[in-house]
């Protein structure tokens, strides 16, 4: 497979991995959505990525001598805040209470551990999706929830910003877009100095970006939230709806003995 030359490399990436990426942004609708509206979501999801930020954070620490340097913008590190919201919602000790990481977080971490061992410049794609998805998806979800709370008459933060759980989307005074064409500055320089074969292996990477993530965002357990909200939705229905019901049949009595 040759990899277009006029086409910005940014650009080849996205359109590889549309398909993939579509199905990616179905789950987290269906699976990560619900957090919007429920902390306890919200914080497994947390809890699964912390492990994937952590290593490639670390590993841009590794391989601060080569091409991935590129990638380590400024202001854009998110292991500590998302220690700051584990924290938040498990509490001080988390990290000490029997915590495991998933059996899928754990295949990602030695796939991980294997590109780097082999091609690091192939993390170039982890580094690149992961942190992109924050810049927009994670701020949409930021909204959204910031949106649901206040739906909920919960009194939001004076500032925004420093709102209690969640630190991971919050990039404080750094505008995001300055952040998203670093980024795509970044990798454009990056594939430049790479050569065509290992330009094409990215963009299959990329799409293993997605899988990888997909395998992990399937793990989150939402099934009793959902049973919740059916149970929650049926109190309010059923009885709302009975009551109008035996309203209707009182009325059909009354105008039938007339």
């Amino acid at each position: 497979m040759a990899v277009e030359g006029k086409l910005e490399f940014t650009k080849q990436m996205r359109k590889a991995t549309r398909e993939i990426h579509d199905i990616s942004d179905a789950l987290v609708n269906a699976k990560l959505g619900i957090a919007m509206s429920d902390n306890s979501i919200w914080a497994e999801g947390l809890l699964c990525f912390y492990e994937i930020f952590k290593y490639l954070e670390e590993a841009l620490d590794r391989l601060n001598h080569t091409l991935l340097s590129e990638l380590d913008i400024k202001g854009m590190r998110r292991t500590k805040a998302f220690e700051e919201d584990l924290h938040f919602y498990y509490g001080r000790q988390w990290f000490e209470n029997d915590y495991q990481p998933s059996t899928a977080v754990t295949a990602y971490i030695d796939y991980l551990t294997s590109i780097e061992r082999d091609n690091p410049n192939m993390l170039a794609a982890y580094i690149y999706h992961l942190f992109m998805g924050l810049f927009s998806g994670g701020q949409i979800l930021r909204k959204k929830r910031s949106l649901e709370a206040s739906l909920k008459f919960q009194t939001p933060p004076a500032n925004n910003s420093i709102q209690q759980g969640e630190s991971v989307t919050d990039f404080g005074e750094i505008p995001i877009f300055k952040l998203k064409k670093q980024m795509v500055d970044a990798m454009e320089h990056i594939a430049e100095q790479l050569g065509e074969e290992d330009r094409w292996k990215l963009i299959e990477e990329s799409k293993n970006v997605f899988r990888m993530n997909n395998k992990v965002i399937r793990t989150i357990n939402t099934n009793k939230i959902v049973l919740k909200k059916f149970c929650n939705f049926a109190l309010i229905v059923v009885p709302v709806a009975a009551a109008i019901y035996l309203g209707y049949k009182m009325i059909s009595n009354i105008n039938n003995n007339q």
